[in-house]
């Protein structure tokens, strides 16, 4: 029988956990995007100190609707890094969207991301059932896209003029996603990178 689609839910790795966001992590998440400043990205949309609050109560909302499942992230010690969900949830064709994440800039280009993103790929394709799992970000987004890509997820595309950002601009929007037939190689790829690779 299959797990419900969403449902809070605790995923732990060596390197990352992630817990169900909750509104008690409002001052840990605050410190944790202080950390770089990373709402200054003009390129991606990450919650300012004195919205997070907002933030936080958008993202339950959202769970309580059945279109997000929205995760608060830790390091390997146990300390507040960033915020991570499952988006754009379609219960009905069992298709996830990986999104709305970022992380402190002390555990960017560690194994921190890798990890959250096997944790939360395991979690969609064998407990939910996903047929594919998604990814977007800005078209000027090279980090992200970078990271999206060592994964081994796929371009599918590219939707051109696809919002409008908060500065006024034009978001091209790259989509990638990951199906459940190339799951296994994608898992032993991402164990590889996280276990076996030498350091």
């Amino acid at each position: 029988m299959l797990m419900p689609f969403l449902e809070p839910v605790t995923l732990s790795g060596v390197h990352a956990s992630l817990a169900p966001l909750s509104s008690d992590h409002h001052d840990a998440l605050v410190e944790a995007v202080s950390d770089g400043e990373l709402w200054n990205l003009w390129y991606t949309a990450v919650p300012k100190p004195e919205t997070m609050a907002k933030e936080i109560e958008r993202r339950l909302g959202l769970f309580a609707a059945g279109s997000m499942q929205p995760f608060t992230v830790l390091d390997a010690d146990g300390r507040v890094a960033g915020m991570t969900t499952y988006m754009n949830v379609d219960a009905a064709n069992r298709r996830v969207e990986i999104g709305s994440t970022w992380y402190a800039k002390r555990v960017q280009r560690s194994a921190l991301n890798t990890q959250c993103k096997r944790l939360l790929l395991a979690h969609a394709f064998e407990a939910m059932n996903c047929i594919a799992v998604e990814f977007r970000t800005h078209f000027f987004n090279h980090q992200s896209r970078r990271a999206i890509e060592r994964l081994g997820a796929r371009q599918d595309g590219i939707l051109r003029s696809h919002q409008i950002a908060p500065n006024g601009t034009l978001r091209d929007t790259v989509v990638y996603s990951i199906t459940a037939a190339e799951w296994p190689t994608v898992k032993a790829h991402l164990d590889y990178q996280l276990n076996d690779k030498p350091r």
